[in-house]
């Protein structure tokens, strides 16, 4: 869909809600100009304002999806990432002033300038002056700008790994999931090739450290990085050269001004007695004044005086500023915007404080709260409207952290019922990524089961959707995994993990993967439950064994032979397959060919011919690889009518390719040539790019016997590029061969 089509569907829809331009704009905070020339197709919006767009209209379901699909399809990959400027950004023009002349030296210096908000406690504006700083610049960076949370600060104390940010960086930069290697250190080689002739701004938001920072600086002379941080960071001072800006809460003055850009200069000029007062009780503090203002601008026929008294009445400050004597108030503060929330809204935003991430879609805040999406969003503009919430550059949510930790005391204190909220959380990134996987996963789906009553459920039209939707949750599910740990919620975290496996393998995101897959087999040994420890150490070992850690293969593998006793008969010869494919990419073919033939010998006793098949296929390859080539051929070849039978293309496709492979050994390369394409036909068909880069490397080795260099060699990149779409190490070794020739 282009652009036209786009704003076809804009002024439908508006049409349909019964707007105006005018009306629209009101409800949405979009100007009519700025809609206007979206209908008349000459733009597309921003991600951030597309959402606000689509809350006002009240759209859901397929409508949204269809838009979203518009807006979303650009030629250029400029980055956009930056969270919108606020309009009521007032004072520090000291610190703004030292930020621009900063930003005057880049060139010149070709460094990088780091603003570290180090008196700085939470709430004190440290990313709204950096996000003021990176919009009044940007046109000096015509490449674009990059915006991570890096979460330094969160509760669970697990800030945001740097190569998690790295892959949201390449991925803006229209490096494809499929080509972003797993490893922090590769990514970073990555990001500074990729940035090293542009001219970007990065924005490295709520730093916990120079370590955390450090893989996320670009080396281009002409790039601007800039870095919040509670922490002084002075060791990118040291090291990097940063300039570092401090800031400490609002002047009277700055703060007074803040206050009256939200709600009006003779607004506080008539009573400037009580708007200082105002203020001082907040503390000078950025958020606090913002809170205020906000509900402020929605009474605008309320006195200060009255709204200062209702202020002083309410509970105290947070219990975790009580140490610093600027803050008295905050609580209260927060304590008055909620108090001013519709009851829903107010229940609502309680089970959002409980979200485990930095950022939260409108359908995980709906399955929190257990309410459909569309009134969520109603929700959501509430607390938006009261300064409770923000938008990211993408269109999500942000919670403060100092407002998310007021609203897991309301939580608390109102008892609701945070396991329910938890579950069903944990429900909607487990059965919405099961619905996915049908066009997503190249693994067999799973009992899907029931989710929790008010889990919100998303449709799925095509495998562009369903990865969206992965895309979108990611952080929340990696964060479900680190912070969820009620007892109670083990079997939903190891769900969790055996469902979004598919998307990992798919999207060759082994090194994430690994940390998953720990995360479920823990959560499975606690269960005991025999088989979920078998498939949890199986899905284990094969991201070790991806990202090229054969050396910790073996203790998961312990695990997996240690429930064999336990196990299902089928499980048994799962397990044992399992573990013989990994022993051959280990080179211990003794012991693969031993735990093959095992696993034949189970499947032999079940009434499953396919089954009984796809086993005899690892075992005539562990015999191939043990030098026992004619019976490897034999084996093989008893498999082929089992699986025509049952008419599966992909495993008859490894038996040729099984064949070939002992051909070549045999000396018949010509032969070996002649299996191997069969197999690639096969694979044709079925869509396996993984087996067929194994293939395509056996066929340019039977190729290179046969003096065929150039079609060797053609083939050998062929199978390095598909490995490198799949984030497989294995692909530098191929395109080495290739090389060699």
């Amino acid at each position: 869909m282009g652009e036209e089509t786009f704003g076809a569907l804009l002024r439908a829809a508006r049409q349909h809600a019964l707007l105006s331009l005018e009306g629209l704009a009101e409800a949405s905070g979009v100007s009519v100009r700025a809609i206007s020339d979206m209908e008349r197709g000459r733009s597309l919006p921003r991600q951030a304002t597309l959402a606000e767009l689509m809350d006002a209209l009240e759209l859901d379901g397929t409508r949204r999806r269809r838009l979203v699909q518009a807006a979303t399809r650009r030629a250029d990959q400029v980055p956009r990432q930056l969270p919108p400027d606020l309009v009521s950004f007032r004072g520090r023009e000291e610190a703004l002033r030292s930020a621009l002349q900063a930003t005057d030296q880049v060139a010149g210096r070709g460094g990088h300038v780091v603003i570290s908000a180090i008196g700085g406690m939470a709430g004190v504006g440290k990313t709204a002056l950096a996000v003021h700083w990176a919009h009044q610049v940007a046109e000096r960076f015509p490449d674009g700008q990059l915006y991570v949370d890096l979460r330094g600060f969160e509760d669970s104390g697990a800030p945001l790994d740097p190569g998690e940010a790295l892959g949201g960086f390449l991925r803006a930069l229209g490096v494809p999931s499929s080509d972003i290697p797993p490893g922090t250190e590769q990514r970073t080689v990555l990001f500074r090739e990729r940035t090293a002739a542009r001219r970007l701004i990065v924005l490295l938001d709520n730093a916990r450290d120079a370590d955390q920072v450090r893989p996320l600086l670009p080396v281009s002379a002409g790039s601007l990085t800039v870095v919040t941080s509670r922490n002084r960071l002075a060791g990118l001072a040291a090291t990097e050269g940063a300039a570092l800006i401090s800031l400490d809460v609002w002047s009277r003055e700055e703060a007074v001004t803040a206050l009256a850009a939200r709600i009006g200069e003779e607004r506080c000029r008539a009573e400037a007695e009580a708007a200082a007062e105002l203020v001082a009780l907040c503390g000078h503090l950025p958020l606090a004044v913002a809170v205020v203002g906000a509900q402020l601008g929605e009474a605008p026929a309320m006195p200060l005086a009255l709204a200062l008294r209702e202020l002083r009445a309410t509970s105290p400050r947070l219990d975790a500023l009580s140490a610093d004597g600027r803050s008295e108030g905050v609580r209260a503060v927060f304590s008055w915007s909620y108090r001013a929330l519709s009851a829903g809204t107010a229940r609502f935003f309680r089970h959002l404080a409980l979200h485990p991430g930095p950022v939260v879609s409108a359908e995980a805040a709906a399955s929190l709260a257990g309410t459909e999406p569309v009134q969520a969003r109603r929700h959501l503009r509430e607390l938006t409207a009261a300064s409770l919430l923000s938008r990211d550059a993408e269109g999500r949510y942000v919670l403060h952290d100092l407002v998310r930790a007021y609203g897991c005391e309301l939580a608390a204190r109102e008892q609701d019922d945070r396991l329910a909220a938890e579950t069903r959380l944990l429900d909607y990134l487990c059965h919405n990524a099961h619905t996915a996987n049908r066009f997503v996963s190249r693994f067999p789906p799973g009992p899907a089961g029931s989710p929790a009553p008010g889990t919100v459920r998303v449709e799925f039209d095509d495998r562009e959707e369903g990865l969206g939707w992965f895309r979108q949750e990611e952080s929340t599910a990696a964060a479900a995994l680190r912070s969820l740990e009620d007892p109670r919620l083990l079997r939903h975290r190891v769900g969790l993990t055996l469902e979004w496996v598919g998307y990992n393998a798919v999207m060759g995101r082994w090194a994430e993967e690994v940390s998953a897959a720990r995360t479920g087999l823990e959560a499975a040994l606690l269960l005991d439950e025999p088989v979920t420890v078998a498939r949890s150490s199986a899905h284990l070992v094969r991201a070790l064994v991806e990202t090229g850690r054969l050396d910790e293969a073996d203790e998961p593998i312990a695990l997996m032979l240690g429930q064999l006793d336990r196990l299902p008969v089928e499980h048994q010869v799962r397990v044992q397959r399992n573990v013989s494919f990994i022993r051959t990419r280990q080179e211990r073919y003794a012991e693969a060919l031993g735990h093959a033939r095992a696993a034949l010998a189970v499947a032999r006793t079940l009434p499953r011919p396919d089954e009984v098949a796809r086993t005899l296929i690892g075992v005539g390859w562990c015999l191939a690889l043990n030098g026992e080539y004619e019976e490897a051929i034999s084996t093989c070849e008893e498999a082929l009518p089992l699986l025509r039978e049952s008419d599966d293309r992909g495993s008859e496709a490894s038996v040729w390719d099984s064949v070939g492979y002992a051909q070549q050994r045999l000396g018949d390369p010509a032969a070996a040539v002649t299996s191997f394409e069969k197999a690639l036909a096969l694979l044709d068909e079925v869509h396996d790019e993984y087996q067929r880069a194994e293939t395509l490397d056996h066929l340019a080795s039977a190729q290179l016997d046969l003096g065929d260099t150039a079609g060797a060699r053609a083939n050998w990149l062929r199978a390095a590029d598909l490995l490198t779409a799949l984030r497989v190490p294995r692909a530098a070794e191929l395109r080495a061969r290739a090389g060699e020739l």
